[in-house]
């Protein structure tokens, strides 16, 4: 991924410093295995861990002629090494290390996720609590619907967050898992009770049956996971957007002193932070198509998995952190404009309370499609300019029907948020 988009936490994590760092880890950690067992001599593990280096710049020399990655590893990692060298990559393949680094990679940088996921549902709860009161109109298909709260709002993005934390967690256990069981995962030369060993001292759990490799459909859970979360943040940001319009203006970008909207017009303060988060969303849904396919191999393995996910894993994981971290700091900085919510709430003159005025007429004794059609005519004049309390309150039927006292039930924004307080306690807000 390039920098732009990158945190140092996950920059780091997916350096090829650390990558291999992980594979001799797991190439030290079988050898620690085998001589727990008596399979090589005792001492062999302390040696190679004393002595046991490698060099990318060799390492990349080497592959010039083995035209093979993990085996430039082995002759570097060897090349430092005495008669104990032998025993490096011994009774094992290739995918036994790769795919048991990559489960430790992949098990850390979803740990990452789940951190700054946390830190935004914290933020999420702070400011849903900070505006639990503030008034605004809720939207359907962008029209008028009825009242909500800014903190309402706020309080289904809690919700969906929650879902992913599940889900965040549930993959990174999914994901948690090594292999070392051999060429196509018979444990020929590694026996299964060396292998629970390696992968109980790495913190893995053991795939219970694999081939040459780790079965895919894990891996597809886990960018699932990560491509839903990054379209709870669009979904986010998108409604920052949008209540961002000039016309609308509930809610506004934080704006930097100095900072520029625009090369051509000095007026815009555009909510360019939301709609990077939106591009970005897209890059990830469109690697979930690539795990997905890596899915299906021929037989017990073959390669159109490895060249995917040395570009889709990495760029992903890295990508969320970003988005997490990002969204984070859009929200809480957030400016939120009261006034203009209850200005486009109390546009049209009351038009939201359409619904609170049909029922009171059904509790009057008209039919359902009687009191509709009245709050419907009279909604037709609020469309054309006329606000529609005015008209309700000069419509023959209601005034037949309906008291002074009834129609100020009706208008009562209150009504609306009486229940307010039972979803924020279900939240934990």
């Amino acid at each position: 991924m390039i920098e732009r988009y990158t945190t140092p936490e996950l920059r780091d994590l997916w350096s090829p410093q650390n990558k291999t760092q992980k594979w001799l880890d797991v190439e030290i950690a079988v050898c620690a295995g085998l001589e727990h067992f008596g399979e090589i001599p005792a001492g062999t593990t302390a040696a190679i861990q004393r002595s046991a280096t490698f060099d990318l710049a060799r390492m990349a020399e080497l592959e010039k002629e083995t035209r093979h990655d993990v085996m430039a590893f082995v002759k570097n990692v060897a090349e430092g090494l005495g008669e104990e060298g032998r025993y490096v990559h011994y009774g094992v393949t290739s995918y036994d290390i790769v795919d048991t680094a990559l489960a430790l990679l992949l098990r850390d940088a979803t740990a990452q996720i789940i951190r700054r996921a946390e830190a935004l549902t914290e933020t999420i709860r702070k400011r849903a609590r900070e505006h639990k009161h503030t008034v605004c109109i809720g939207r359907t298909h962008g029209i008028h619907a009825e009242p909500i709260t800014f903190g309402f709002k706020l309080a289904t993005w809690l919700d969906e967050m929650n879902h992913n934390l599940e889900r965040l967690k549930q993959a990174q256990a999914m994901i948690s898992v090594g292999k070392i069981s051999g060429a196509v995962g018979t444990h020929a030369n590694i026996s299964p009770e060396i292998e629970a060993f390696v992968l109980q001292s790495l913190g893995l759990e053991v795939a219970p049956i694999s081939t040459q490799i780790v079965s895919r459909d894990r891996h597809a859970q886990l960018m699932s996971t990560l491509a839903i979360l990054a379209a709870s943040l669009e979904r986010f940001a998108t409604e920052i957007r949008n209540l961002a319009r000039t016309e609308i203006r509930e809610v506004q970008e934080y704006f930097a002193e100095g900072q520029k909207g625009s090369s051509a017009m000095p007026h815009k303060r555009n909510p360019w932070n939301s709609e990077t988060i939106c591009g970005l969303a897209r890059v990830v849904r469109g690697n979930l198509i690539p795990m997905l396919e890596s899915m299906a191999t021929w037989h017990e393995r073959d390669l159109t998995n490895s060249s995917v996910e040395r570009v889709i894993l990495p760029d992903t994981t890295e990508l969320l952190d970003w988005m997490l971290a990002k969204f984070d700091v859009i929200l809480d900085t957030l400016l939120i404009y009261p006034e203009n919510m209850k200005k486009n709430l109390d546009m049209m003159g009351g038009l939201v309370c359409s619904e609170q005025i049909m029922l009171a007429l059904i509790s009057t004794g008209l039919s359902r499609e009687e009191a509709y059609s009245v709050a419907q005519r009279n909604a037709a004049k609020a469309w054309s300019g006329e606000p529609f309390r005015t008209s309700i309150e000069n419509d023959p039927t209601v005034k037949e029907r309906l008291s002074a006292q009834d129609i100020e039930h009706a208008f009562d924004i209150e009504y609306h948020l009486k229940h307010l307080a039972h979803t924020f306690a279900v939240l934990g807000i």
